[in-house]
């Protein structure tokens, strides 16, 4: 894809969740692919991330949570980035969310895509470009 700028992605791991290896997986094959990408680390608080989505001018953050904390930590994500008038940076995010909670998260507008372990990532970056594309035209 051509764009006149390069899409900037914040991958964030909020909570307590102790595992990154498949948030790594992802931000290196975003940076692959041309993305901007800024990895926070481990044990993030939602104000930590939302803070550093905005100090970073990203277009899209993406969490990946395993420890089960998504349906408080996405909506409180949402909340942070509407209360500091970033509601135009979309969320994303990947990890063991049952599919009950995912059909409640993008119902909510709290996602805007959510992956499971195993989805390829190809399907994530076609997945933010066309997500991006009218934003970078």
């Amino acid at each position: 894809m051509n764009t006149a700028r390069k899409i900037r992605v914040l991958v964030a791991k909020p909570g307590l969740d102790g595992h990154d290896r498949g948030a790594k997986v992802v931000a290196r094959a975003l940076r692959d692919a041309g993305m901007e990408v800024v990895y926070t680390g481990l044990h993030q608080t939602p104000e930590q991330v939302v803070e550093a989505a905005i100090q970073e001018d990203v277009d899209m953050v993406g969490l990946s949570i395993l420890s089960g904390a998504h349906l408080t930590i996405f909506p409180r994500i949402c909340e942070l980035l509407k209360e500091n008038g970033a509601e135009d940076i979309m969320v994303m995010g990947g990890g063991i969310i049952p599919d009950d909670d995912m059909q409640e998260l993008l119902a909510n507008g709290h996602a805007q895509a959510l992956f499971t372990p195993g989805t390829v990532t190809a399907d994530i970056i076609n997945w933010i470009h066309e997500a991006m594309k009218d934003r970078l035209s």
